[in-house]
C-alpha cells in the first residue's frame, strides 16, 4: 500500500506568457513558480520520502529539488532525485511554443476538451499515448518502491499538468475523455494510495494543510485495499477523516 504524492512543477515563465511550452528547452519556474514550489516542499516535509521521482523538464527537476531539499535528516538522502522520462509533458507535436488564445481556434482544440481520447497532436503524441505511459511509470514505480521499502512507502512524482490529471483519471476509474474535469494547478498536491484491490485518491489539487498524517500507518483492521463502510476513523482514510486531507 505504498503512497505516491504527485505534485505538479510550480508556475513556469511559459504558463505567464500563456504559451504550451510542452518540452521546450529553457522553460524555468519564474519567480512566484518558486515560491509555490518552496511551499508545497514544506508542507510534503513532514513526510519522510522514500523517493522524489522527476520529469527531466527544468521546471519540473527545479521543482523536485526543492522538495527533496526541504526533507529533514536522514530522509534527505533517501529522497535524492531520480528522473523518469515516462513523467515527460505531452509531445505536443506543431502546438509547441504556440499561444494558447491561437490554439484555441484550431479544430483539434474541441477534441481535447470534450473526446481527449481521440486528440492527437500534428507531429506528436496522442493524449491516449501520454496518458498510458504516465499511469504505467506511476503504478511500475509505486510498486518498485512498495517492495525496496514496505506497504506504508511514500514517494513523490513531479510532473505535469495533463500527466498527473491522467494519472488521477485513472486512480478514480474514470475514462480518459472525463479528464478534463480534474484540475492540477501549478504546484499543487495530489495523494493517490495504490492497494492490491484499487488506488484511493486521498486528496486532489491541494495547495494547503498539513500533511503529516500521510506518515501514519494505514488502520489494518480489514483486508488491504477494502474500503471502510461509512468512511473509516482516521490514518488517512479520505477528506471527510479528521486525520485526512486538508485543501
Amino acid at each position: 500500500m505504498a503512497t505516491v504524492i504527485l505534485v505538479r512543477h510550480g508556475r513556469s515563465t511559459a504558463n505567464v506568457s500563456r504559451v504550451l511550452a510542452g518540452r521546450q528547452a529553457g522553460v524555468r519556474l519564474d519567480e512566484e513558480g518558486e515560491r509555490q514550489a518552496r511551499a508545497a516542499a514544506e508542507r510534503i516535509a513532514a513526510v519522510p520520502l522514500v523517493a522524489v521521482v522527476t520529469s527531466p523538464l527544468e521546471r519540473c527537476v527545479q521543482t523536485a529539488e526543492l522538495v527533496a531539499g526541504a526533507q529533514p535528516g536522514a530522509a534527505a538522502a533517501a529522497a535524492r532525485l531520480r528522473v523518469e522520462e515516462r513523467l515527460t509533458e505531452c509531445d505536443y507535436g506543431e502546438w509547441q511554443g504556440r499561444a494558447i488564445s491561437e490554439l484555441a481556434g484550431e479544430d483539434l482544440w474541441g477534441t481535447v476538451q470534450r473526446q481527449p481520447s481521440a486528440a492527437i497532436f500534428p507531429g506528436g503524441e496522442s493524449l491516449a499515448a501520454m496518458s498510458a505511459r504516465g499511469v504505467a511509470a506511476v503504478r511500475e514505480l509505486d510498486a518498485e518502491l512498495e517492495a525496496a521499502h514496505g506497504p506504508h512507502a511514500v514517494w513523490v512524482a513531479v510532473s505535469h499538468g495533463d500527466v498527473i490529471k491522467a494519472v488521477l483519471a485513472d486512480a478514480l476509474g474514470t475514462h480518459l475523455d472525463h479528464f478534463q474535469r480534474i484540475v492540477a494547478d501549478p504546484a499543487s498536491v495530489s495523494v493517490v494510495r495504490y492497494t492490491t484491490g484499487r488506488p484511493f485518491v486521498l486528496g486532489l489539487n491541494t495547495h494547503a494543510g498539513d500533511l503529516s498524517w500521510l506518515a501514519q500507518a494505514p488502520a489494518e483492521d480489514v483486508p488491504a485495499g477494502d474500503a471502510v463502510p461509512g468512511g473509516g476513523s482516521g490514518a488517512g482514510a479520505g477528506p471527510d477523516d479528521p486525520a485526512g486531507p486538508r485543501p
